[in-house]
Formats: structure tokens, C-alpha cells, sequence
């Protein structure tokens, strides 16, 4: 690397760090006048836990999530100053090509990139497990306990041939209502239980059936059995009732796709919302370099209103990537569409503009 290859990589880092500790203690203030009502509403709550438990993991969360925007931002202020001050005009004078200019900005932008795949898929998840959890006892606990608690019309594939159905389930205290388990040889039919309760216990993980009937079918004959009570091991827990795509963000990626991978076997119908979460944590990182060519492009030439007019622009676009972005992660997480489509859209769409402009800067 040339001496103005580690200019730019420095001043591009250093940009970027300083536009990161701008946005994020912007973030902290909203937040904690939105939520302070909700902090004082608990007497045994205190500072310690509310910094340890929740803002710690907060930043983790949001300087994760704002780095494409600290980073595009960064990238403008920079190279519009490197223009203004006419150094891009010394650099064009010495024959260095917009590609080779690029050089050191990709550099950064893979550091980046790199930083924030290992948060989006470890670190990221990780402590979102435990701001979640203060969230669900602090801040939320009515609403989310509420979400969590109660599950209904469920169906699970817990074999090849084993389906179970419950009518109602309270995953607090652990009983449901009209349960059926039904399995197959193929397509046939060879038994059915059905239990007007069910309750799990925890301390054997055995349920018992109250009211229930078996009827077992046979090539030419049935047979059915009643009883008052009877204790039975079935392969599942409670846990695996609440599919809430919240809790995907909770989960590394490992345990993401090993839990997608089972419920896909238990033929659990819609995983999209799951499948979102697990390609937006490589398709976000890996929009910086996307948003890198943007931002230079737009910030390579002096532009009358200087500094000002570009971060205009840019800030206009990044708005637009980011509508985009949501709109996909909610349709992508429809039933019956292809996620991996839907959440690399916002990409596809702005690396053709990134494309467009890069070739038009070469110019």
C-alpha cells in the first residue's frame, strides 16, 4: 500500500468510528425518554442492571445495526472533504484511476464487513438473549407475557409418520386443551389419540392425557381404548409451541438453522420469518460495499454546495435503502415466497445503481 492509501484507510476509519459515536448515544437518549417511565415503575430495578442488563447489549445491538449508515455517511463527509480541499484533483493529476482510487475504501469496507458478520452472527444474538429478557420483564412483560403465553390451532410433525394437534396450550402453566395425535403408515390412518387435556410436567418431562381415547386401526378391525388418566412420552416440550420470529434474533446461527431444519421436518408450515432473520445477518454486512461505491460516486466530484448537498443526497438514499429493506423483510416473510429473494432485493436493486455510478465516475 502507497502513503495515500494508508491516508484514506486512516481518515476513512477514523471517520467512520466518530460518525458511529455520534449516532449511538443519539439512540441512548431517545431511548431512555421513552422507557424511563417504564425503569421507575420498579422499585428493585437499578442503575447497575438497567447499564449491565439492557444498555450494554443495547449498543452492542445498535452499533451492529447502524454501521452500513455510519459507514456511508463516513464515507461522504471524507471524500467530500478530500474534494473540497482539491486533493482528489492532485490524485486524478497523478494518473490514479477512480478503480485504484477505490482501493483503499474496500479495504475498510471489508473490515467492516468482516466485524459486523461476526456480530450479526454470534455476538449479536447472543446479547440480544439478555436485553430481550430485561425488555420481557421490565419494559414489555404485559404485552410480550401475554404473546408468549398463550398458543392456538397448533399442529406438529413430531416423525415421518407422527402428527400432533392442539386446540389451545398455556405455555405458563403448561396445559392445553383438545390435543389429537394421529400416525400414519403413508397415507393411512393406523391410530388416533385424542385427549380432552394435557399437561406437562416438568420434573419427569412426561405429559399426562386427561379424558382420553385411542382408537388403533387395523386391517379389519378397530379397537379403542378410555380411560380417566394416563401418563405418556411425547417428543416435544412447550418450547417448541411459541414460533415467534422474535426469538429468531435470540438465536446464533448455528441453533437458527439447526432450528429450521427441525421444524421444516415437523412440518411447520411458514419458517420465512426465520429464514429473513438468517440472510439479512449476511445480506446487511455485506451491503457496504455496495453503499461504499454509492458514496464515493456521489462525494468524488466538487460539487457547488460542497459537503452539504452531497450528505443531502446521501442521507436521501440511505433512507430509501432502508425503506426497501423493511418492505422486504416483511414480504419476504410471507408464506409461499422465496426469503432469500426478498431480502437480497434492497442489494440488488442499489448495486445496479452503485454499477451505474461507478462507471459514470470512471468517466
Amino acid at each position: 500500500m502507497k502513503i495515500i492509501d494508508w491516508y484514506i484507510l486512516k481518515r476513512f476509519l477514523v471517520t467512520f468510528l466518530f460518525t458511529l459515536l455520534i449516532l449511538i448515544p443519539i439512540a441512548i437518549a431517545i431511548d431512555i425518554s421513552e422507557k424511563i417511565d417504564n425503569f421507575l415503575e420498579h422499585a428493585d430495578l437499578g442503575f447497575y442492571q438497567v447499564v449491565d442488563e439492557y444498555y450494554k447489549n443495547f449498543i452492542i445491538y445498535y452499533s451492529n445495526t447502524f454501521m452500513p449508515l455510519a459507514l456511508f455517511i463516513a464515507v461522504i463527509l471524507f471524500t467530500s472533504k478530500l474534494s473540497n480541499n482539491t486533493e482528489i484533483i492532485a490524485i486524478n493529476n497523478a494518473k490514479v484511476s477512480f478503480t485504484r482510487f477505490l482501493y483503499p475504501y474496500f479495504i475498510g469496507a471489508t473490515l467492516i464487513t468482516i466485524l459486523s458478520l461476526l456480530m450479526n452472527h454470534f455476538v449479536v444474538p447472543s446479547s440480544s438473549k439478555t436485553r430481550k429478557k430485561f425488555e420481557r420483564e421490565y419494559i414489555n412483560h404485559k404485552r410480550l407475557k401475554n404473546e408468549l403465553k398463550y398458543v392456538r390451532d397448533f399442529s406438529l410433525q413430531l416423525t415421518d409418520s407422527t402428527y400432533i394437534f392442539i386446540r389451545n396450550f398455556d405455555t405458563e402453566n403448561n396445559i392445553g386443551y383438545d390435543f389429537t395425535s394421529e400416525t400414519y403408515d403413508g397415507l393411512e390412518l393406523k391410530s388416533k389419540l385424542v385427549s380432552n387435556r394435557i399437561k406437562f410436567n416438568k420434573k419427569d418431562s412426561v405429559f399426562t392425557l386427561s379424558n382420553w381415547r385411542r382408537r388403533q386401526i387395523y386391517s379389519n378391525r378397530d379397537s379403542i381404548f378410555s380411560g380417566t388418566k394416563i401418563d405418556t412420552l411425547l417428543n416435544f416440550t412447550p418450547k417448541d409451541l411459541i414460533y415467534k420470529s422474535a426469538l429468531s434474533q435470540e438465536m446464533p446461527s448455528d441453533e437458527l438453522l439447526s432450528f429450521i431444519d427441525l421444524s421444516r421436518k415437523r412440518g411447520v408450515k411458514n419458517l420465512n420469518a426465520y429464514l429473513v432473520e438468517f440472510h439479512k445477518r449476511t445480506s446487511l454486512p455485506l451491503a457496504s460495499y455496495i453503499l461504499t461505491i454509492i458514496a464515493v460516486a456521489l462525494a468524488f466530484r466538487k460539487r457547488r454546495g460542497g459537503t452539504g448537498i452531497n450528505l443531502a443526497i446521501g442521507i436521501g438514499i440511505m433512507f430509501i435503502y432502508i425503506f426497501l429493506m423493511k418492505i422486504s423483510e416483511v414480504l419476504g416473510a410471507v408464506a409461499g415466497v422465496s426469503s432469500l429473494l426478498y431480502v437480497w432485493m434492497p442489494n440488488l436493486v442499489f448495486g445496479c445503481l452503485a454499477i451505474y455510478l461507478y462507471y459514470n465516475a470512471r468517466k
